[in-house]
């Protein structure tokens, strides 16, 4: 097959899971393009990325422009210079605009104007995010581009997206698209709710190989450091700041636990969770590391006792799907305490495989680390079935056997 993945960054260090699908992919033999909206220039690259040379398969449809009147000066000239030299594609462009009114935006023109006189034929339009499948439908309605437009949603586009445009926003989208993948069980219901059709849904989850994450080091015994990590962006919606305030109430009353806390990733509230670190005085004791790249994420995994994924719904309603970094330290054999938001409650099994608190409820966080500090023996036995569950329900390898099918079958109905 010729499949495109869409995307809205690339590369992006937090999207893994994207990466594994495209080596998936081309490790069966399907021809591979990724057309990204922007070049992601902050990001760390990841191995993978150069193995597969990655950079050399992806086509960039937008630029940045932040002037709002240059945007509207933009604008004009790419409609002006598009019409001239392809009329009837950009009169089937303004006929999308007539039916939807999102589609009158700088990056459609942009990426239109990348098409501009070309029709590029795939089998699968495969889109991550449903702002992304919104430019597929597009693309393809305006024969700049054809296949079988597939979509995944996963957290913001489902979530805090709707809440601000509204629940219509995605309409044309399910009349046009092909086909809708949620990653779990919970976005499904969902979709649903919003009015796309359950014939076109099927739940496909996100992944890990386990084979590349087993745990090699038992420090179960080793009681001089008790690790406690977290792997996120430091954004509202993954809860850090109640994962610090839990870990520095335990580290208050239970000083005869050596406990340190590790927390990976970058983002907007770096600095007021370094202000939390300072007002609780633990910053002997909780560290902020900044991105790190998977093989160094790995590392810190395979020295952690616990795993900590302290997720909420932001003000503003953003909310997670299922996060990779929970499957990962899972396939790693760490106990996991997180909470029932989202989806996660399909991933962790409650008092199986880890436990599942309400969201912010910090004595409940506390309490839960508590315990597995407590109980070593009962932490191996969740860190284990963890790992199998993930072995038999999030195995990347299985699940990318399983789109390969769902893409041929819609590759049939051509």
């Amino acid at each position: 097959m010729r499949i495109a993945f869409f995307v809205n960054k690339f590369p992006s260090t937090s999207e893994t899971f994207i990466l594994n699908q495209i080596t998936g992919l081309l490790d069966k033999g399907h021809t591979v393009d990724i057309y990204a909206h922007y070049r992601n220039r902050k990001t760390k690259i990841h191995p993978v990325i150069k193995e597969y040379k990655l950079l050399n398969k992806c086509h960039y449809l937008c630029w940045e422009v932040n002037d709002p009147w240059y945007k509207k000066i933009e604008m004009f000239k790419l409609a002006f210079f598009n019409t001239i030299k392809n009329p009837y594609q950009m009169l089937r462009y303004f006929k999308c605009c007539i039916k939807e009114r999102e589609f009158l935006n700088l990056k459609y023109l942009q990426a239109i104007s990348h098409f501009s006189g070309k029709k590029e034929k795939y089998d699968i339009l495969c889109c991550h995010f449903g702002q992304v499948g919104m430019m597929g439908v597009l693309l393809k309605d305006t024969k700049c581009i054809s296949g079988k437009v597939i979509t995944f949603f996963h957290g913001n586009d489902i979530s805090q997206y709707i809440d601000e445009k509204g629940e219509k926003i995605y309409n044309y989208l399910f009349e046009n698209g092909d086909l809708f993948l949620p990653i779990s069980q919970y976005w499904k219901e969902k979709l649903i709710r919003l009015g796309c059709n359950p014939q076109k849904i099927i739940v496909h989850r996100m992944g890990v190989n386990p084979e590349t994450l087993k745990k090699s080091i038992n420090k179960a015994d080793n009681r001089e450091k008790i690790t406690i990590l977290t792997v996120g962006r430091l954004v509202e919606k993954k809860g850090i700041y109640f994962g610090i305030q839990a870990v520095a109430n335990l580290i208050e009353k239970y000083p005869q636990y050596p406990i340190e806390y590790l927390i990976i990733g970058n983002g907007p509230l770096e600095n007021s969770l370094r202000l939390l670190i300072k007002e609780r005085d633990v910053e002997a004791n909780v560290k902020l590391l900044g991105a790190k790249t998977q093989d160094e994420v790995k590392e810190y995994l395979e020295t952690a006792d616990i795993f900590l994924a302290p997720s909420i719904t932001s003000k503003k309603g953003d909310k997670e799907g299922i996060p990779v970094s929970i499957m990962e330290a899972m396939a790693m054999e760490l106990p996991i305490v997180t909470t029932k938001h989202s989806g996660i409650h399909e991933l962790v099994q409650d008092s199986i495989s880890g436990f599942l608190v309400n969201e912010k409820d910090i004595n409940a966080l506390e309490e839960k680390i508590l315990y597995l500090i407590e109980n070593p023996d009962v932490s191996r036995v969740i860190g284990k079935q963890g790992r199998n569950f993930v072995e038999e329900n999030y195995n990347i390898n299985r699940l990318n056997n399983k789109l390969e099918k769902i893409f041929l079958n819609q590759k049939k109905k051509h």
